[in-house]
């Protein structure tokens, strides 16, 4: 939902960093792989119990969602790092509120379902609407420099990425979070196949 008003802002303050690892010779693909294995290693604190490192880790996920595009930005975007991007984001997802439900599967783990089942609507959605977006040459104006079509709506990254730090900050409160944003998914995935349905049909939003 506000994702597109944060990009700039984003974009800025990663630029710099960005340039560091571009001058070290990194790539972008490599970028995104070791913010992926971070994220792996969130996972595995969450099902420990050490939610302190959980959160550093998704923070540094994150850190490197961000600089593996704007390293990619600064050198050569190719498909391939697209594809890495939006396939491990997806992927970290679904499997940060696992790491919730493996710590405490008595009362974690029918929320967890529903939650990652919530971010399966979200996900295809999101994808079937790029695919036919980029089949019909439709580009967003929000996002010129994705890879791939981005359809906003009511839970978007900033948004996901705001549960799972309150997640690590209120574990307890693991239940009523994932219920509540698996509520906020379910209207997104209704308004884009709603969206879909308009477009797609007539040619028109």
């Amino acid at each position: 939902m506000i994702d597109a008003a944060l990009l700039p802002f984003v974009k800025r303050a990663i630029d710099r960093p960005a340039r560091a690892l571009v001058a070290r010779g990194i790539s972008a693909d490599q970028v995104t792989l070791v913010g992926f294995g971070i994220g792996l290693l969130g996972v595995v604190a969450a099902w420990m119990g050490l939610f302190g490192l959980a959160f550093l880790c998704l923070l540094m996920n994150r850190l490197a969602d961000g600089l593996d595009g704007a390293v990619a930005r600064l050198t050569h975007p190719t498909d391939r790092g697209a594809f890495l991007d939006i396939a491990l984001d997806f992927m970290f997802y679904g499997l940060f509120p696992l790491g919730f439900a493996l710590h405490e599967p008595s009362s974690n783990a029918l929320p967890a379902a529903v939650l990652i089942c919530s971010f399966i609507g979200t996900g295809s959605s999101f994808l079937a609407f790029s695919i036919i977006a980029e089949k019909r040459k439709i580009t967003s104006e929000d996002y010129p420099t994705k890879g791939i079509y981005y359809l906003g709506g009511l839970t978007e990254g900033t948004e996901t990425i705001a549960l799972f730090v309150a997640m690590c900050l209120v574990p307890a409160a693991f239940p009523w979070l994932a219920y509540a944003f698996a509520t906020l998914c379910a209207i997104t995935t209704l308004t884009r196949w709603l969206a879909g349905w308009r477009m797609f049909g007539t040619g028109l939003l």
